[in-house]
């Protein structure tokens, strides 16, 4: 290869970094990730065989086509987090659903290491919030722009909120109290 041909190859490199990194941080790529990686050990386990020597160990269950489901579903909703990061806060609750299932299904959630993967992803997946764009902050004093109400002039005794007409303050009479009619 010569330079030019590697020159471009890190343009179009450093392209697909950038439009990466920007389509990761428009989603729960995290939650998605370890939703992912939790369902993978969960479906995994109850089907693979331990071989040392001549003997074989296979860590099958009952429940092996339940173990089956559950990872399946956290493998598709890692996937919906990724995807449709609309509904984020449902596949999140799902997989914390379904990670606290697999602990009784499947060899105690894929031997605790995929229950706490999904666990966490479910939990990013629900904490998790597009980002806003920041307004620009006013210049000047941080108080400036906001309106200054003097305090009744004859009001007994001078309170926060002695103007306030909600009618709990004790200006008005109520001490508190509201009337239903």
């Amino acid at each position: 290869m010569s330079a030019e041909a590697q020159a471009g190859l890190g343009d179009r490199f450093g392209h697909a970094r950038r439009t990466f990194r920007t389509w990761r941080g428009q989603r729960p790529f995290w939650a998605g990730m370890l939703t992912v990686l939790g369902g993978i050990p969960i479906m995994y386990f109850p089907y693979a065989n331990l071989t040392l020597g001549s003997m074989t160990i296979r860590m099958a269950t009952t429940a092996g086509a339940g173990s089956l489901i559950i990872g399946v579903l956290l493998v598709v909703l890692g996937l919906t987090m990724w995807f449709q990061y609309h509904s984020r806060i449902f596949a999140g609750v799902a997989a914390i659903l379904l990670a606290l299932v697999s602990l009784v299904v499947s060899n105690f959630g894929g031997f605790v290491i995929g229950f706490l993967l999904a666990l966490v992803g479910g939990a990013l997946g629900i904490s998790w919030a597009p980002a806003t764009p920041q307004a620009e902050a006013p210049k000047g004093d941080a108080g400036e722009g906001m309106a200054v109400v003097p305090p009744v002039a004859d009001a007994p005794h001078q309170v926060a909120g002695a103007n306030d007409e909600s009618g709990t303050s004790p200006d008005d009479g109520t001490n508190g109290r509201h009337r239903a009619g």
